[in-house]
């Protein structure tokens, strides 16, 4: 079969192929032998299929309406509930939590942090195939990958489906960070886990942990690269996205977390 007519996406069609043929497919003691293996996570620079600003709108495009998934909506809606409609009105997992109680709390939490992680791994470690192997093209994998964060981020916080009424980006935020400096992440959630456990305010903690990210990416990194500056981002407008909260808090009447009965 050839694949020539169908221009620059020829070598992403045969790679289905590959993936479709039974033949060209074995698991023999979880070893993977096929064509999709070779060609997909040998990690070897492919040729070109996509043009790279193509590549670079596909993963906008994929981190947005991955991120955009408003699974608070989504999981209270199952619960014959509108979360925009209780608490706080915001549709992100400390609200679902305060409403709805522990598990779909942590539930709706968990959904947040993956779909970070699927849209940059899936740009990092798929789309990123598509770039020129050589020089002359700005981005690399990991480049890409913020690229993808950034739209995903954005769509939590301004999500189309609901009139660009999104969450505060804390979830979101920690599962793209996971997906491309795991440590940072998981610093920044220990600094969250610390100010909300002797303070009991979910905003103060947020806060608190979004302004030390950046800090956490200089120190490990020792200089102001890409990473650094995506992370400065993304805590500022996290920290925009709880001006309210801010403001409660300095005027004191700020409400304390308590855990729904």
């Amino acid at each position: 079969m050839r694949f020539a007519s169908f221009g620059c996406y020829g070598e992403l069609i045969r790679a289905g192929t590959c993936l479709f043929g039974a033949q060209e497919m074995r698991f023999a003691s979880f070893g993977v032998n096929s064509c999709l293996w070779r060609n997909l996570l040998a990690a070897q620079p492919l040729p070109e299929r996509i043009p790279p600003m193509q590549t670079v709108f596909v993963a906008v495009l994929t981190g947005y309406l991955l991120g955009s998934i408003p699974w608070g909506y989504i999981v209270s809606k199952c619960r014959g509930i509108d979360i925009r409609q209780h608490g706080s009105g915001n549709i992100g997992a400390t609200n679902v939590f305060r409403t709805l109680g522990c598990n779909w709390g942590v539930l709706v939490f968990a959904l947040d942090v993956l779909k970070g992680v699927v849209a940059v791994q899936f740009a990092m470690r798929f789309l990123s195939l598509a770039l020129p192997a050589t020089g002359g093209w700005p981005l690399d994998a990991d480049q890409l990958g913020i690229v993808a964060a950034l739209g995903c981020f954005f769509g939590h916080c301004f999500p189309v489906w609901l009139g660009f009424k999104g969450g505060k980006g804390v979830a979101v935020g920690a599962g793209v960070l996971l997906g491309l400096v795991p440590m940072v992440a998981i610093l920044g959630l220990v600094i969250w886990g610390i100010v909300f456990k002797t303070s009991r305010y979910v905003s103060l903690a947020s806060v608190v942990a979004a302004v030390s990210l950046p800090i956490i990416v200089w120190l490990l990194q020792g200089r102001l690269g890409a990473i650094f500056w995506f992370t400065l981002a993304i805590s500022l407008l996290a920290i925009w996205r709880h001006r309210s909260n801010i403001q409660r808090l300095l005027a004191g009447t700020e409400n304390r977390f308590e855990k729904k009965k």
